[in-house]
């Protein structure tokens, strides 16, 4: 049947009855009186009629779907975006390069505090995301890593850099932009003084350990004692360390040697070290570098006590010495690893345990402590906390318990820890106290 005027039934109830259906459609005298006086005097078929209302129970039931299903979409949507990492943390370091097993370590660390209270919903309700660059271990790369990561990635704090020369290069830029950098992983005296505003140290510095090896040998009636040292700040750092122990043993290094950082040659060294009949060498260096002058030494006869800072206190170290590990000492800058006499070691083993298991190493505990004082930071700089915020939070933590060690900071002062020991590296291959 055509509709009136040469209009079609469809076209004329979607222009003029679509827009009060919704109220006459449910009452079937309404609509017909209703689409009556839109289509004519002969009214609205009864058979258009049903059809119409087919359409607007099909209609009501599309529209209902459309919010049963969006609607939880729509919340999961938002629950994912509120999920996300909204505290962004940077860090650049070596995680390729001679220093690559101790980075690892550290960074494996830090996640296994970060995620730990991730879990359990973050900050002040935020999650943390730690962005890691690789640097090769290179001081120019660093700075630019440092860069992106402020500039770009807009992080609000910086974490567990690697390197003396490194960290320096990424001081300007922390500088500039008033970015705290919480546990650099160097010990640099420059780190230390003059007071760093936005650097807060965890560990103790390099000349401390220095210092107290060449105590500890001395007490063990070890007088003959070389250092060889890289040619950077790192190595000179460490040098002054030593030179302080030294003094206060009332001793005299018999030798004193620099090599290269980018190429070093042991051969000539390894023969000096055999002819000042040096008890210990002291060596201050990368653990690729320490790896390679062990062999030198050896290889030209000498079989002086191998000594070597907490830089390399990494499992990684260890399995890189191979069959020379043995004997070997170094220094720690916190207490033992499989320790439980310090809650925080306790703690780190738990959850590396219901993780990703494996043993925990020293270099782990470090990244472990840096994470944690990062994370009260954080907390103390409240719900939206900014660089400015996260620098004045940190420089107010006053004997802060990480479980059985504290930190404070004030302005005079962003030293961090004290702690040092020494271990020497066992026939399991394990440091040892």
């Amino acid at each position: 049947m055509p509709a009136p005027n040469g209009v079609s039934w469809g076209s004329a109830v979607a222009v003029r009855c679509s827009a009060d259906a919704e109220a006459v459609a449910p009452h079937p005298a309404l609509w017909e009186q209703y689409c009556s006086q839109i289509l004519g005097p002969k009214g609205f078929p009864s058979r258009y009629r049903d059809v119409f209302l087919l359409e607007w129970v099909v209609k009501k039931l599309i529209n209902m779907i459309h919010r049963i299903l969006w609607q939880p979409l729509v919340l999961l949507l938002l629950l994912a975006q509120a999920s996300q990492a909204q505290i962004l943390i940077g860090q650049t370091a070596g995680f390729s390069g001679p220093v690559a097993a101790g980075v690892m370590e550290t960074t494996q660390g830090a996640r296994l505090y970060i995620n730990a209270i991730n879990a359990k919903g973050g900050v002040n309700g935020q999650k943390i995301e730690l962005v890691s660059l690789d640097d090769k271990f290179d001081p120019k790369l660093a700075s630019e890593n440092a860069r992106v990561l402020i500039e770009e990635k807009e992080v609000v704090a910086m974490l567990l850099t690697r390197g003396t020369p490194h960290t320096q290069a990424v001081l300007p830029l922390i500088e500039k932009y008033g970015v705290p950098l919480v546990g650099p992983s160097s010990g640099a005296m420059v780190l230390h003084q003059p007071v760093q505003k936005y650097v807060f140290n965890v560990r103790t510095t390099y000349q401390t350990e220095a210092a107290k090896a060449v105590g500890q040998l001395s007490a063990m009636g070890i007088k003959r004692i070389g250092v060889v040292y890289v040619d950077d700040s790192f190595g000179t750092d460490a040098l002054a360390g030593a030179q302080r122990g030294f003094t206060l043993a009332d001793l005299q290094p018999v030798l004193s040697e620099q090599f290269n950082r980018n190429a070093p040659d042991f051969s000539p060294i390894a023969a000096k070290v055999m002819q000042s009949r040096a008890q210990a060498v002291i060596m201050v260096g990368t653990g690729q570098a320490v790896v390679e002058g062990l062999a030198a030494i050896r290889a030209a006869g000498s079989a002086a006590q191998i000594v070597t800072l907490s830089n390399n206190a990494s499992g990684g170290f260890i399995k890189s010495l191979g069959d020379q590990a043995r004997g070997v000492i170094v220094t720690q800058v916190f207490p033992n690893e499989r320790s439980i006499a310090y809650s925080f070691v306790k703690e780190a083993q738990d959850l590396l345990k219901a993780g990703a298991g494996g043993d925990l190493s020293p270099a782990m505990l470090e990244g472990f402590a840096a994470a944690k004082v990062l994370v009260e930071g954080l907390s103390r700089a409240g719900s939206k906390p900014t660089r400015k915020k996260i620098q004045v939070a940190l420089e107010g933590l006053h004997r802060f318990d990480i479980g059985g060690l504290e930190v404070s900071y004030s302005p005079q002062d962003h030293t961090g820890l004290e702690f040092s020991d020494l271990s020497i590296i066992g026939h399991d291959g394990k440091f040892r106290r």
